[in-house]
């Protein structure tokens, strides 16, 4: 029996600190936009039967109890109560937690704290290329201070992320741009721009990203709606032997080509977060397309959740429930050998995440 060892979430973001009704959990289940189909609700797909499944037992009900009981549970307790119960009961003993999103989300001390873990902050690009500019009148102003600001960011977080791929994957050439281009833009962008908006230029996105790469801090770039080789593989064959490793964030249901990319690239790692997570009962199925292209020493273990701890416990227990099924299965066979499926397994889970990210073994 494969033991799943512990976490290293190494891509989430924090816990909402308000209490929740119905409709307004569901809606943190889904993973689009507008309702579910008529007569459903989000608790209707394998993330919300995972929640079902994993959660309850945690707060004191039995596996699979009906939605509304549970959330009655969650409100009984509070949502700290439940968020500590959560979080300690999902073995994650690690989160690097993405503070670029909106809303009255928890950082990465509050994570610690409340999950009795370690919690490391990992710094998205263009939100801080944004705030940036709510703070500078002009272009040499902007492009000074945002040099400095990735500098100091570099410092203090274990990673940058990046939704460039999100934005403008389409637009985005692998190569940087030249100053000329970077200066023109900028100009362009600070004429028109209201203070809070989005950074959605191709050239100061591909600016932003090729000044984290210079940083030499693992950067992780999240996938569009699209399949990962296309822009991220000009940008691996780009950025090749600077020195600075990429994680490929979301790309399911495109995992098997950032597996793919993750054998190709030395500096390339592959995330298995939503893949998991978003096929729950078919986690396993997943898990193992994935190994079969990728170098066991380039995959690390995410939940990817956003705003409820449920999210990041079905990570964690589709995660521990996919591996011990694949690989032990493979150890029933004969292919593989027991140590050595324990071993992968402590590479998935944590180690790979603690080498990339420089990490103590604590």
């Amino acid at each position: 029996m494969i033991e799943t060892p512990s976490l290293v979430d190494q891509y989430c973001h924090g816990v909402l600190r308000t209490e929740l009704g119905l409709g307004t959990f569901e809606a943190h289940l889904g993973r689009g936009e507008g309702p579910p189909a008529p007569g459903t609700t989000f608790f209707d797909t394998q993330t919300g039967f995972a929640v079902r499944r994993w959660c309850p037992p945690l707060l004191g009900l039995e596996p699979h109890c009906p939605p509304a009981r549970y959330l009655a549970r969650r409100r009984e307790l509070g949502v700290l109560e439940s968020g500590r119960r959560l979080l300690r009961g999902s073995g994650i003993t690690t989160y690097l937690v993405d503070t670029g999103l909106p809303g009255d989300l928890t950082g990465p001390g509050e994570m610690a704290s409340t999950g009795d873990a370690d919690a490391h902050e990992i710094v998205r690009l263009e939100l801080l290329a944004e705030q940036v500019a709510d703070t500078s009148g002009t272009v040499d102003s902007f492009l000074a201070n945002l040099a400095e600001s990735v500098h100091a960011a570099a410092a203090n977080a274990v990673a940058f992320t990046s939704v460039a791929g999100v934005r403008r994957s389409l637009a985005l050439a692998p190569e940087p741009p030249g100053p000329g281009e970077v200066r023109g833009a900028e100009g362009r962008w600070l004429a028109r721009r209201q203070v809070g908006g989005a950074l959605q230029d191709p050239v100061l996105l591909r600016h932003l990203l090729w000044i984290a790469v210079a940083s030499g801090r693992p950067l992780q770039l999240q996938a569009g709606a699209g399949d990962p080789q296309g822009y991220f593989g000009g940008f691996a064959r780009a950025t090749a032997g600077l020195g600075t490793d990429l994680v490929l964030l979301h790309g399911y249901p495109y995992h098997r080509n950032a597996a793919d990319l993750a054998g190709v690239f030395p500096h390339v790692y592959a995330d298995l977060g939503p893949a998991l997570v978003r096929t729950g009962a078919r986690a396993a199925a997943v898990l193992a397309e994935i190994l079969e292209l990728a170098p066991f020493g380039k995959l690390l273990f995410s939940s990817g959740a956003h705003g409820l701890p449920e999210l990041h416990v079905v990570g964690a227990r589709l995660f521990g429930e996919a591996l011990g099924r694949v690989l032990g299965g493979w150890v029933t066979e004969g292919a593989w050998s027991l140590p050595d499926a324990q071993r992968v397994a402590g590479l998935v889970a944590a180690g790979n995440a603690r080498r990339v990210y420089g990490l103590s073994d604590g």
